[in-house]
């Protein structure tokens, strides 16, 4: 089956009892046992295992391309547990630009708690190597591409070679691609981690992780974290994400769609010195992202002129986009990283690393692209009082039913 057709129904089966389509939510914390010790179907307590779940992680796995996986009450919750199965004095290569939350885990817990921690100073193979090469035991090579928040590109295929040939595991960052637009695995990636808080449930209703592993072994202690530190997503969690994943694919091509169809228009604009699309030919990753992605993705980022204040300008100035945390939901999303997604790394080493004051991320959701686009234009210039005003009346004309375009 193609991705489309498994995302609708791996792990979905009809339920046998009573025939509904849609599986039951399985919300129960234990389940009956007919003798002691022997569990109908293997399930005895809902940390340890739950239908619900397990029909979740059968479709992510399938969608991925790996053998199994373990899903988490939040990509951190995740990202923890790959980093757990390690040992004190393992070391870590990661990527030169990722998640301030992911920067934070790394520094802040694993550093104190015995791991060795390399960035990479640069997205190419040889910054990758000298990280390597500055460790004692290296183990990890752990990857996001496109980066969060400059859409920097990593050849997969590449760097997981470079970890093989060192001895480390490699996992990837999937949670901006998608296994939609991107499979890690396929690439050689032992481990594929997702926030499916973000793109694969889709709605910004849910908070829940993943990690998918190319081969079952690798996953074995992972699986036994996830038991032993019950960082586990509830039944409805599972289900919210499973019902997202159903639609994944038609979301991500509009996702992608609306994201291209924005970044070129904003071309030449004033005000922005610099568009971050991996879908534009300026952008130095396009050639990779073009090989290794079915499209470019949802996510743009823009690095205004005027720094702090035009970014704090556009943030509040746009009407269409919310200014929020977050990212990958059917609503389009603006956020400032330097002050809120990744305001936990030092304004030191964000600045070195390229994340300025005036960097703005932008979230592209499914609305029309012509809003999206005029939402931007108007808060990039003009008199937002008179243009957010208009925008506002258009919206609220739009909530009842008037025939109205912004």
């Amino acid at each position: 089956m193609e991705f489309e057709t498994r995302a609708v129904h791996i792990g979905q089966a009809a339920d046998p009892g009573t025939g509904a389509t849609i599986p039951p939510i399985h919300l129960t914390t234990t389940f009956t046992q007919p003798t002691p010790g022997e569990p109908l179907a293997g399930f005895d307590y809902s940390r340890s295992g739950n239908p619900t779940r397990s029909g979740l992680e059968a479709c992510l796995a399938s969608l991925e391309g790996g053998e199994a996986c373990a899903a988490f009450s939040s990509g951190l919750a995740a990202c923890s547990a790959v980093l757990q199965s390690l040992r004190p004095g393992d070391g870590v290569v990661a990527s030169h630009d990722l998640y301030g939350g992911t920067f934070r885990l790394l520094d802040k817990v694993f550093v104190p708690w015995g791991l060795e921690v390399a960035f990479a100073q640069g997205a190419g193979v040889e910054a990758y190597r000298s990280a390597i090469r500055s460790l004692r035991h290296p183990r990890l090579l752990w990857i996001e591409t496109p980066t969060n928040p400059l859409l920097d590109v990593l050849d997969i295929a590449v760097l997981s070679g470079l970890a093989r040939e060192h001895g480390m595991l490699s996992a990837v960052d999937n949670t901006f691609a998608t296994p939609y637009l991107q499979r890690p695995l396929e690439l050689g990636a032992d481990l594929a981690v997702h926030s499916t808080t973000k793109y694969a449930s889709g709605h910004s209703d849910v908070v829940s992780g993943a990690v998918i592993a190319r081969r079952s072994e690798l996953l074995v202690g992972i699986r036994f974290l996830q038991n032993a530190m019950g960082a586990v997503p509830g039944p409805l969690d599972c289900y919210l994400v499973q019902r997202g994943l159903k639609t994944l694919a038609v979301r991500m091509d509009r996702h992608c769609a609306n994201a291209q169809a924005l970044a070129e228009s904003l071309i030449g604009t004033e005000g922005i010195r610099r568009i971050i699309y991996p879908g534009l030919d300026s952008h130095p990753g396009h050639a990779v992202a073009a090989r290794q992605m079915r499209a470019f993705g949802g996510m743009v980022s823009l690095e205004l002129e005027g720094g702090l204040a035009s970014a704090r300008r556009l943030c509040s100035r746009v009407r269409v986009f919310a200014c929020a945390e977050s990212l990958g939901g059917v609503e389009s999303l603006c956020s400032h990283p330097a002050t809120m997604t990744h305001a936990s790394i030092p304004a030191e080493i964000r600045k070195a690393r390229g994340i300025g004051d005036g960097i703005v991320r932008l979230s592209v959701g499914i609305e029309n692209a012509a809003d999206l686009i005029a939402d931007v234009r108007q808060a990039l210039g003009g008199d937002s009082r008179q243009e957010g005003s208009h925008l506002s009346a258009t919206l609220e004309l739009a909530a009842d039913g008037a025939d109205s375009r912004l």
